[in-house]
């Protein structure tokens, strides 16, 4: 399917690495112009290397502090600058610490609100005006299965989350008819955070190997498996694209079938 991305200008966010990368590699590959951004040089120039290599579109790589409001301003500045306008905005956010709830102190509460929710509100407001002008302008939130059903030890992106859905939501009523407004909700994905975790269990002796680990990972997935990051990404693309003409307001999970509400 041709996704008419071809020549359009994506702003993606928290993407050098893990599913941002995933989301920016598939715009690159319908032909879109990619800007990603992230905090550690060496990840960035190694997802701008990899990105260059999949399209023809061009590629900016720009590293942002996603928690410094005048970082984001000036990044969405020189994307929309570059690429002369936007189209489609990706967000992304890395995961915050995780933990039981007394574990927590009020540090790790801004923290992790700043991360997931400041960011794309900071995103948003600032590339709104370039979105709205745009025959195509959409923006797709990545966020997690944590924002229907609660994950053990993960209080911060349990409940901090879901202010972004309600964000999401809003904007999709808000920013209509000019600009649609979606959100995926990921459920476990081969990233680079769940290969260490798997490792990590190799080296205590939980697993005999890695694909004992990745296999116990998928053990409760409908599809009997953890989903491969592309997979998330190819679905990203489609929501961004005029394909998804008349999909606003949506969050959709990606979990193979593992969320029961």
């Amino acid at each position: 399917m041709d996704l008419q991305l071809d020549g359009s200008a994506a702003l993606t966010t928290a993407s050098s690495s893990g599913l941002g990368l995933a989301s920016a590699k598939a715009l690159a590959r319908e032909g879109a112009d990619v800007a990603i951004c992230g905090r550690t040089e060496s990840h960035l120039e190694s997802a701008e290397a990899e990105l260059q290599s999949l399209g023809d579109g061009d590629v900016l790589a720009v590293q942002v502090d996603l928690t410094d409001r005048t970082e984001v301003e000036a990044y969405v500045e020189q994307v929309a600058d570059e690429f002369g306008g936007i189209d489609q905005v990706v967000m992304s956010a890395g995961g915050p610490p995780s933990g039981a709830f007394l574990e927590m102190d009020d540090d790790d509460w801004y923290g992790a609100y700043d991360t997931l929710v400041m960011s794309a509100v900071w995103t948003t407001r600032f590339a709104h005006p370039h979105l709205a002008e745009s025959d195509q302008g959409s923006i797709t939130a990545i966020t997690s299965r944590s924002v229907r059903e609660v994950i053990d030890d993960l209080v911060l992106s349990n409940a901090v989350r879901r202010a972004v859905i309600g964000m999401v939501k809003t904007q999709a009523r808000e920013f209509a008819p000019d600009v649609r407004v979606n959100a995926v909700l990921p459920g476990a994905h081969e990233t680079a955070r769940i290969e260490e975790l798997i490792e990590d269990g190799v080296e205590r002796g939980d697993y005999g190997s890695y694909e004992e680990g990745l296999a116990d990972k998928g053990s409760s997935v409908p599809l009997g498996r953890i989903g491969d990051p592309q997979e998330l990404g190819d679905v990203v693309a489609f929501l961004a694209s005029p394909r998804a003409s008349f999909v606003s307001g949506t969050a959709l999970p990606i979990d193979g079938g593992a969320m029961r509400s």
